[in-house]
């Protein structure tokens, strides 16, 4: 009953004017450009310091009946936050300012365009910079020797996946935000899932209740889901990772749309 709901709201001309206004904005001047490119070094900066840095020191780890070198088993973490933090970017920040400032949406649901469609054009503008950040770190991985060719290929599809279920996610928690001071409260748990989701240690290191919780986190999965393909291990075994992530993004669209219709067109 909820596809139905959803399908009989979707006009892909709609979805695609909206995803025309975002890239419009994008040509409109050099700011957004630096805006864009800024979210990609992060995590970065973060594989060289500590993946590669502090890697020297901590040498090879134990990841599934075999040794990983450090950098390799942190680089698709930090693969996975990228496209995490691309998506979260632009469906919190960048979502909440339109919404509540600029009143973009009040202005394109005077149109024939529904709240489902907003949602579903703003989640794609989110994946489209997700997909920057990650093609681009995946370049920087296979020139540093930390994934083959054809492992950063596999990954990729992953991580679209991952951006797609964090942006909806994103847009969801935003049609609740009341002003910029909740956003706090989401980069704190943000930086809590950046340090405890199995990204700089394997998640058995943890203590055995830590570790059931760790495994009930969104990123948790998403590093688990990119990583396998990357270090060459994909198999069944991450089916539920990938079905953990869509049910999150089905959520996050769903909700995110319903807030918007109660909220806007009132």
């Amino acid at each position: 009953m909820v596809t139905t709901w959803i399908a009989a709201r979707i006009s892909p001309g709609r979805v695609g004017a909206v995803l025309g206004r975002n890239l419009g904005a994008l040509r409109s001047g050099p700011a957004y450009w630096l805006v864009l490119v800024s979210g990609f070094f992060e995590p970065l900066l973060y594989l060289l310091s500590i993946g590669v840095g502090v890697g020297a020191l901590v040498g090879e780890l134990p990841v599934g009946g075999r040794s990983l070198d450090y950098a390799t088993f942190v680089a698709p973490a930090m693969l996975a936050v990228s496209a995490m933090s691309g998506a979260l970017a632009e469906t919190t920040y960048n979502f909440f300012f339109k919404m509540k400032y600029m009143k973009t949406f009040e202005a394109v649901l005077a149109t024939p365009v529904r709240p489902v469609e907003v949602a579903l054009g703003e989640l794609g503008w989110a994946m489209v910079r997700g997909s920057v950040y990650t093609a681009l770190f995946l370049v920087v991985m296979v020139a540093l020797g930390l994934t083959s060719p054809l492992g950063a290929l596999a990954a990729f599809p992953a991580t679209v996946l991952v951006g797609l279920a964090f942006g909806a996610l994103g847009m969801a928690v935003s049609t609740l935000m009341r002003g910029w001071q909740d956003f706090d409260l989401m980069s704190t748990g943000q930086f809590a899932l950046f340090l405890f989701s199995g990204t700089f240690s394997p998640v058995t290191d943890y203590p055995a209740a830590l570790q059931v919780l760790v495994q009930l986190t969104p990123l948790y999965h998403a590093v688990e889901l990119v990583r396998g393909p990357a270090i060459g291990e994909a198999g069944w075994g991450l089916l539920p990772h990938v079905l953990y992530l869509l049910v999150m993004m089905a959520a996050g669209l769903l909700f995110a749309a319903r807030r918007l219709q109660r909220t806007l067109m009132v």
